[in-house]
């Protein structure tokens, strides 16, 4: 009888061993996923940053004369903060953390962008953002 009761906890503790395996291994693929998806939202958050500003180029590259504008940016991407820059034809947008960093062709502009208000103006079919 003594061998019995040895032999039910033996098996009881490999039976919960593994339960406790299989959910370990659960809860590590579930995180993996959701780390994953944040990931990608950012990285979407940024490209969305990135083509306003080419947006807003393009749209005062094909209007009129005198055409002007105020356009705002926003202060974070998701919860990151992030750094934008214009130089040589594109528009170059990086988080603060390096995790993420795009860069997007644009037309030629004359200034430089903010991460708040920005006015741009096509004078003499020259586009002048902030200046």
């Amino acid at each position: 009888m003594e061998y019995k009761k040895a032999q039910v906890s033996i098996e009881f503790i490999i039976i919960l061993g593994v339960l406790l395996f299989f959910a370990s291994t659960f809860f590590l693929i579930i995180q993996e996923n959701m780390k994953d998806g944040t990931y990608q939202q950012e990285n979407i958050l940024v490209k969305e940053i990135a083509l306003i500003v080419q947006n807003e180029i393009n749209l005062a590259l094909q209007s009129g004369e005198g055409y002007s504008r105020e356009f705002e940016l926003p202060q974070k991407a998701g919860n990151l903060e992030y750094e934008i820059n214009i130089d040589f034809g594109v528009v170059y947008v990086k988080t603060i953390n390096g995790r993420h960093a795009l860069t997007i062709p644009i037309a030629d502009v004359v200034g430089d962008i903010n991460i708040t208000t920005n006015t741009i103006e096509k004078i003499n079919g020259v586009i002048y953002l902030n200046a």
